[in-house]
């Protein structure tokens, strides 16, 4: 009992700090819950144009199970995180969270796991670009977060929160909301910024890494994500910022960037022995896109799900919303003999800043968002 009061005391003096130096409370306002947002999404097959656009606020709220959504107004000390040198290691990206945002508490930490995902840029019919995104793993909780920092672009990101976990003696589900959305916006796997700019992270099934060690600032896989969403406002932009950091696979695992702007630029961000290599590419899956000997290594299920996606864009020049919808569930892990699941497929419209999210390809539910 007594220990359980002291973990309370802790949070409490936690969530003090938070609400009090690190970011603009915002105020309270009447949030819908979970079944009245269920609801207006998802009665019949309605077009998610139809849908209501989902307004979110410091509250986090379940759209359902394993899919919830947040907005985060405010100073995260990315810029700070920046200067003092970055982080080479998942476990130094917590160090620093934990000293200048969790006021020297360690109480979460990041692990992860193999995943794969399906990206592709297209051309709208009125020219503007979409970009759509897959993230298969295992079921999972999937949080949505909207950031709007201090400085830098306004976004919309998407975690696996099981890839952050409370440290030992502590349950994820009993900590602050505050903090747990503090820690996901240095956890991002995918986004879109408010001047159009996608990011993915998609997996690699390979034995090597990527640690580059020269004496550039350091930077993880999921830390580059949010660098790149608040910083760059195309893809030209991206890539001269991932040049200025040595990056550091989060988790140890080998990964690929996928980045497309609202001019159309789609290209994929590899690194092969710690040799940063650039492909043009509208589509991106789950193995080597440049050439060379690491060509074509990956899975051989993520070769089908890029012809599939190929065969697409040949097919169709241009699509809309619902054309990346039903690719995205071309794709999906129920068409293959697959233990894991599509766990959430995004629709970003790179020219309106909306973005449309389905969850466990359920592709009869959309649930809506829009940056700012």
């Amino acid at each position: 009992m007594k220990k359980e009061i002291s973990h309370l005391i802790m949070l409490l003096l936690i969530v003090s700090m938070l609400a009090a130096g690190c970011r603009r409370t915002e105020p309270a306002q009447t949030g819908k819950g979970s079944e009245e947002l269920q609801s207006e999404q998802g009665k019949g097959e309605r077009k998610a144009e139809d849908a209501d656009i989902i307004t979110l606020t410091s509250e986090m709220v379940s759209l359902e199970d394993g899919f919830s959504a947040v907005k985060y107004t405010g100073d995260y000390k990315l810029d700070t995180f920046l200067e003092q040198g970055g982080a080479s290691s998942d476990a130094d990206v917590m160090k620093f969270l934990t000293k200048h945002l969790f006021s020297g508490k360690s109480v979460l930490e990041f692990f992860g796991n193999l995943f794969g995902c399906s990206t592709l840029s297209v051309q709208n019919a009125d020219g503007s670009y979409l970009f759509g995104r897959n993230f298969d793993w295992n079921t999972c909780d999937a949080l949505v977060v909207s950031a709007e920092p201090e400085e830098g672009y306004a976004s919309i990101s998407t975690v696996n929160m099981d890839f952050i976990q409370a440290a030992a003696g502590m349950e994820l589900e009993r900590l602050p909301d505050e903090m747990k959305t503090m820690a996901a916006l240095y956890a991002p796997l995918d986004g879109m910024n408010e001047k159009g700019l996608c990011v993915s992270v998609n997996m690699i099934e390979d034995s090597a890494s990527i640690a580059q060690e020269t004496d550039k600032k350091d930077i993880t896989t999921t830390t580059a994500v949010r660098l790149l969403l608040d910083k760059a406002a195309d893809v030209d932009e991206a890539l001269e910022l991932l040049k200025e950091y040595d990056l550091h696979a989060s988790m140890g695992m080998m990964v690929h960037f996928a980045l497309a702007d609202t001019e159309g630029n789609a290209v994929a961000v590899e690194y092969i022995d710690n040799e940063m290599v650039v492909t043009d590419t509208p589509v991106v899956t789950n193995f080597y896109l440049a050439e060379g000997e690491k060509h074509g290594i990956g899975t051989e299920q993520s070769h089908t799900r890029y012809e599939i996606l190929t065969k697409l864009l040949k097919e169709k020049k241009t699509m809309d919303g619902q054309d990346i919808r039903d690719a995205l569930d071309s794709v999906s892990k129920d068409n293959f003999d697959d233990p894991s699941s599509t766990e959430w497929s995004i629709v970003f419209h790179q020219g309106s800043g909306e973005v449309w999210y389905y969850h466990r390809e359920n592709y009869e539910k959309a649930y809506r968002f829009k940056i700012k």
